[in-house]
């Protein structure tokens, strides 16, 4: 195809590689969560975080450059905000054209088990985005002793609710229930978190697929920038099936399949890998993603000019200054963003984003509903 004249026009000697960045339309789908399982029990800073939005300049707006501008001695902070309001607004205007077609609103339910508040407040900062946005949506909550058998009937009663587009059931779930058997009895095209063993077979064939929020965010974020992807070295840190694993099946897989993907070339780093092997991959990284919840693990002597590094960890330590415990991620940020090219903050990076992605997730439920 085009995108592939041009790369190979771009390798012609005395040019410079091409890093061609498509604009291209994806399913798009939730879910937070570091190694361990499909998401982390989220805190309720972090659920705040992913609330909040903005404005944002046109899309595109910024070339990437993995030279920074000489009147700028640090990165270009990406505001994980600003391009969640855009998402949102965007998400608004189809919402009016779709409804004066005489079209059903979109309609989210949300299942919570047990009392845990920053399950809560993730799950209450959703339906209020929901909202924003112009759908519909509930919260069904359920205690924490509620037996496996009954969660499941009362899925499987949403999946043949013809009010609902999109199903949501917050994890963590209580121990004496297997997360996997919840996420498979959802149906698959209501299943707007992406677990869906069918959804996740699906993004693993490079065909259109739910993909899980985070990654979708981390994939639109890329996106939106205008950071090459093509023929880049990119790094992942951090393999969750719902983070790491999903952004490295959208990096890697080929820009001209069904599910187009960004041509990279991905290395996946985990809690195993040496510290000094992860410093050599992370030093020719092009793009670094970090998802492994360990506060620094990306310090400025591991990252090269220029390169971009999105932030996907959410950690909480304590201010040595005033005792209070903030959130950070997994990046050195006040380091690091004087030698790289671009940078996500935590707070106010991906977390907002997740929330979009979501919401396009069940506009997508909603339209394939209605057909």
């Amino acid at each position: 195809g085009r995108r592939r004249k041009e790369a190979e026009a771009a390798r012609q000697p005395g040019s410079p590689p091409a890093c061609l960045l498509w604009g291209r339309e994806i399913l798009f789908d939730p879910g937070h969560g570091g190694e361990g399982g499909p998401r982390a029990s989220p805190s309720a800073a972090a659920a705040q975080e992913e609330e909040e939005g903005g404005r944002l300049p046109p899309r595109g707006a910024g070339a990437w450059s993995r030279s920074r501008s000489s009147a700028s001695s640090e990165a270009t902070i990406i505001s994980g905000r600003k391009l969640a309001a855009q998402v949102c607004a965007e998400i608004q205007r189809d919402l009016e054209a779709w409804l004066a077609l005489g079209k059903k609103r979109p309609h989210l339910t949300v299942v919570v088990v047990g009392d845990n508040p920053a399950s809560h407040t993730y799950v209450r900062n959703k339906v209020k985005a929901a909202a924003a946005v112009g759908f519909s949506s509930e919260i069904i909550l359920k205690p924490k002793n509620i037996s496996q058998e009954e969660l499941l009937d009362l899925t499987a009663k949403l999946n043949k609710d013809s009010r609902v587009s999109g199903i949501l059931v917050q994890l963590p779930l209580p121990e004496h229930i297997d997360e996997r058997t919840v996420c498979n009895t959802v149906a698959p095209e209501k299943d707007v978190d992406g677990f869906h063993i069918f959804n996740i077979g699906r993004l693993c064939l490079d065909q259109p697929s739910v993909i899980p929020a985070t990654a979708a965010a981390v994939w639109e974020i890329i996106k939106r920038t205008g950071i090459p992807t093509f023929g880049r070295n990119v790094v992942v840190a951090g393999r969750s099936k719902n983070v790491g694993m999903p952004i490295s099946m959208l990096l890697h897989t080929d820009g001209e399949h069904e599910r187009p993907g960004g041509d990279a070339t991905v290395t996946i780093t985990h809690r195993y890998t040496p510290k000094d092997q992860l410093k050599i991959h992370t030093q020719l990284a092009d793009i670094i993603i970090v998802a492994a919840g360990i506060p620094k693990l990306i310090t400025s002597d591991m990252v090269k000019e220029g390169a971009a590094v999105i932030d996907v960890g959410i950690n909480h330590i304590q201010d040595p200054v005033t005792g209070k415990t903030k959130l950070v991620g997994d990046v050195d940020f006040e380091e690091v963003k004087k030698k790289v090219g671009f940078i996500t903050p935590v707070p106010g990076g991906v977390g907002p984003m997740t929330v979009a992605m979501l919401l396009k997730n069940t506009f997508i439920a909603a339209k394939k509903l209605s057909h």
